[in-house]
């Protein structure tokens, strides 16, 4: 970092991505984040209940908003690797009692979705899940969000918003725009946001 605040023309929000660790995100609440993710798809559907209603009443109580993903991508982020054979559809039934329990305030769909690159025969997208995922969302009052949004097409991503989708991840085209940061440590936001949170 170059020690100066840029002030943004347009307004701006810093959300912290994939947080599968309690410990990490513990320390993300205490870092100036306006809304994080509660990633604990890997887990049992009960852990992950657990976990995000944990993590979710301490960041509502500074007044960020919370993600959380039910079921499981396939693909690479971060690193992490998941196989096809583990990858879950967001189950209806689950995603209601998910909501209820947590208070989230917006929700990570798996439709077929996947991290990283789609495979040469292009996305599968289940649109009548995402529909029916939107119906329930709506009525909680939760945002829903898509992941592996990175080399849908223009006719797929519009089509996910006429059916709610109201936030697109796409990080495997974000690391090609970091070299305009300098620290040591360039694709490393906790370490972008340190260092910003030292300078105040």
């Amino acid at each position: 970092m170059t020690g100066c605040i840029v002030e943004a023309k347009v307004p701006i929000t810093v959300h912290f991505d994939h947080g599968n660790s309690k410990q990490e995100l513990l320390e993300v609440l205490e870092m100036g984040f306006d809304s994080l993710m509660v990633d604990g798809s890997h887990l049992p559907f009960k852990d992950n209940v657990s976990y995000t209603k944990y993590i979710s009443s301490l960041a509502h109580s500074k007044k960020m908003l919370v993600e959380a993903e039910l079921g499981r991508l396939s693909g690479t982020e971060d690193d992490l690797t998941v196989e096809d054979y583990e990858t879950k559809l967001t189950d209806i039934n689950q995603a209601y009692e998910f909501i209820d329990t947590t208070a989230i305030d917006a929700l990570a769909v798996c439709i077929g979705n996947v991290h990283g690159k789609y495979p040469p025969s292009g996305p599968n997208l289940r649109l009548d899940l995402l529909k029916d995922l939107y119906g329930l969302c709506s009525k909680k009052g939760v945002h829903v969000v898509l992941h592996g949004a990175s080399g849908l097409s223009k006719e797929i991503i519009e089509e996910c918003i006429k059916l709610g989708v109201r936030k697109f991840n796409v990080n495997t085209e974000v690391p090609k725009h970091m070299d305009a940061l300098s620290s040591p440590n360039k694709k490393d936001l906790i370490y972008v946001m340190a260092s910003l949170q030292k300078k105040l």
